[in-house]
């Protein structure tokens, strides 16, 4: 006899499974990809994927979150690490490998931002990026004109080698060493030419940014 639990474990099994083929397909196909294929590669009927999803839309807000949870959960890793410098390299490491296997994600900011405008969850880290900075800065370690947002501009760097596939992950911390070199507080730097974005306009141009036009 089934317990009068399982249809309510069978839904969320079946939500789960259409959040994680949905991540591949948008990787795959972009976020306008057909959501019958969503409900083939789910292995569900095509009316149950609008039973969890009202549209389009709804699915791409519900990716938008998960986001946004997962990164609250590299948080205490992040800001608890043993000092300011380690917390700047995982901020880099984990976020930007994070961006780079989830290449669906900049075309589901800009959704978002087009659904809702006032809809800002990511402008809730600009403190704990801004904290970070600071300690890593305190401790002599990461260079005195750097900002929250040139590390936030960096994770959507070092995440664009997404673009590459899969077969390019194993070589991006090439590309990380790099940048965490020209980030170390030394003498002889560069002086920066400009002085940093503010973390607001940052936020907003990231969630709006789409492929450049022509011309």
């Amino acid at each position: 006899m089934s317990s009068p639990m399982s249809p309510r474990r069978d839904a969320q099994r079946n939500h789960a499974r259409l959040l994680s083929e949905a991540r591949r397909l948008f990787a795959e196909r972009g976020i306008d990809a057909p959501l019958d294929e969503l409900a083939t590669r789910a292995g569900v009927g095509a009316g149950t994927v609008y039973r969890h999803f009202a549209s389009r839309d709804a699915l791409v807000r519900e990716l938008y979150d998960t986001a946004v949870a997962e990164l609250h959960q590299f948080a205490p890793e992040i800001l608890g690490a043993e000092t300011g410098w380690r917390s700047v390299e995982l901020y880099l490491e984990r976020l930007g490998a994070w961006v780079a296997d989830s290449p669906f994600l900049p075309a589901v900011m800009r959704r978002v931002a087009e659904l809702d405008p006032s809809y800002r969850p990511g402008a809730e880290f600009e403190a704990a990026i801004d904290g970070l900075v600071a300690r890593a800065q305190a401790e002599g370690s990461l260079r005195a004109d750097v900002t929250a947002v040139d590390l936030s501009v960096l994770v959507d760097m070092l995440g664009s080698l997404g673009q590459y596939g899969r077969q390019y992950l194993p070589f991006w911390r090439r590309q990380l060493t790099i940048v965490l070199d020209g980030l170390r507080a030394r003498p002889g730097t560069t002086p920066m030419p400009v002085a940093g974005q503010a973390f607001a306009a940052f936020h907003d141009m990231s969630h709006a940014k789409g492929p450049r036009p022509a011309g």
